[in-house]
């Protein structure tokens, strides 16, 4: 945390890596990060509580101006044919600015997990141990078209006592420059290194090469975006990963379900915002309702404008009724483990909960699912026996978000099982170390 490691000093970049001069840029702004990280982590809550407060203030003064620069990037990204669910990501316009504003206010509301006691015992001998929290030092955020996420990663590691070194892509790169400068001011005017939150869009893609290869100077990446950004990082990076995943979400109907209900939620889930990783790409509904749900909904998502990729079983059912016209497709094999993260919904009938659960472990990616049904043991059994980060019951799956769990922010959707897993907010943002109290014990 904060401690560069002389074993990667002056190595020089793989074969096909970034250039040597983009290297020793990087991780010289990650080596001013750690130490202006070093000071941050020795401040206080209430300190780290003010700046967020400044920083939120200072988002909502300069909404208009940062809008702007998002309908450049806007305009840009349109020009070069982006599809509706990355535009809409990019989309940071001054309604979503001020919500995130407000995102800041909420993470600066929430408990510092910095220095929590975890747990502490005296061993026989008298020695007194304590485990606490502690920052996680350097955080490297390479990311796509999410230009709010800029925000986000800057309050969850201001709040934990972290530094935050950026990519944040070609296509938001007007929108990050612009907020950038907004929170590089309010460091400066509290009296704090605007190394803290900094980026590397200025060195393109050899930036984030450059991050990957930065062990010893960035302590921690985390990837956001699309399967194949978040596979290139893990692929290829020297430093330790928390890998966030795609959403390959799954809803599945169940025998017992109240159809009334389910509706809803598989609409909510598909259409409210397409692209987006906790949006439902797939629906698998037990063959005993089948014949009853599919056409409802169908018409209710034919109607919303999604296409539906159906198995046979399903293809069947719902061009019989003539519930989705034009809007029905057969599903092919690579369907099951696409995230469409579009208008689009793969849809199969299954003949168990058995046969439900074994389709979405070995097709999901471990980020959401949900079951609709009424019938406890049924309930019990999915959400012991799916191996994904969330598991929702009777609702949408849409609600598995770091600001919606009351995380303020998140830094993404974990879907690893080690150190974080779901939605990654303060307490997410930190490791432990152990402190030792002795009165002159030593070992025999």
């Amino acid at each position: 945390m904060g401690v560069r490691d002389p074993r990667v000093e002056g190595r020089t970049q793989a074969p096909g890596g970034p250039d040597p001069d983009v290297l020793s840029a990087v991780f010289a702004r990650a080596d001013a990060a750690a130490r202006a990280q070093a000071t941050l982590s020795r401040s206080d809550a209430e300190t780290k509580n003010a700046l967020l407060g400044h920083v939120a203030d200072a988002l909502d003064r300069s909404a208009a101006g940062i809008a702007q620069a998002n309908e450049a990037d806007m305009a840009a990204a349109r020009k070069d044919g982006m599809d509706a669910g990355r535009l809409d990501r990019l989309r940071f316009d001054e309604e979503r600015i001020h919500a995130s504003a407000g995102g800041v206010r909420h993470v600066a509301s929430l408990p510092d997990p910095v220095g929590e006691v975890v747990r502490g015992y005296r061993l026989p001998n008298g020695l007194r141990l304590t485990q606490v929290r502690v920052p996680l030092g350097v955080v490297g955020m390479i990311y796509e078209a999410r230009p709010n996420v800029t925000v986000d990663v800057a309050s969850l590691c201001l709040k934990s006592g972290n530094a935050a070194i950026l990519r944040g892509g070609h296509a938001a790169r007007r929108t990050n420059e612009a907020t950038l400068e907004v929170i590089g001011g309010v460091l400066r005017d509290e009296g704090l290194d605007p190394a803290l939150v900094v980026t590397v869009d200025d060195f393109g893609r050899e930036g984030a090469q450059a991050m990957m290869q930065a062990r010893g100077h960035i302590d921690v990446l985390v990837p956001r975006g699309g399967a194949g950004l978040i596979r290139s990082v893990v692929e290829n990076s020297r430093v330790p990963v928390i890998e966030t995943g795609a959403g390959n979400v799954h809803i599945y109907v169940d025998r017992s379900a109240d159809l009334d209900k389910a509706v809803p939620i598989v609409l909510n889930a598909k259409t409210q915002r397409v692209g987006v990783c906790n949006a439902a790409e797939k629906l698998l509904v037990h063959r005993e309702v089948a014949e009853a749900f599919l056409p409802r909904l169908a018409e209710a998502l034919s109607d919303a404008g999604v296409e539906l990729r159906a198995d046979d079983v399903a293809y069947r059912i719902i061009d019989g009724a003539g519930s989705a016209p034009g809007r029905l497709r057969h599903a092919v094999e690579a369907d099951w483990d696409t995230e469409y993260l579009a208008l689009r919904m793969g849809v199969r009938v299954v003949d168990s909960l058995d046969e439900a659960i074994e389709h979405i472990n070995a097709h999901s990616t471990g980020h959401t699912e949900s079951i609709i049904a009424e019938d406890y043991s049924a309930i019990e059994e999915f959400t012991s026996r799916i191996d994904s980060a969330v598991v929702m019951v009777n609702a949408s799956t849409r609600f598995t978000d770091g600001g919606v769990f009351g995380f303020g922010a998140e830094l993404g959707i974990s879907t690893q099982k080690l150190h974080a897993r779901g939605p990654m907010g303060l307490r997410e943002m930190t490791t432990t170390k152990w402190i030792g109290y002795g009165t002159g014990q030593v070992r025999r």
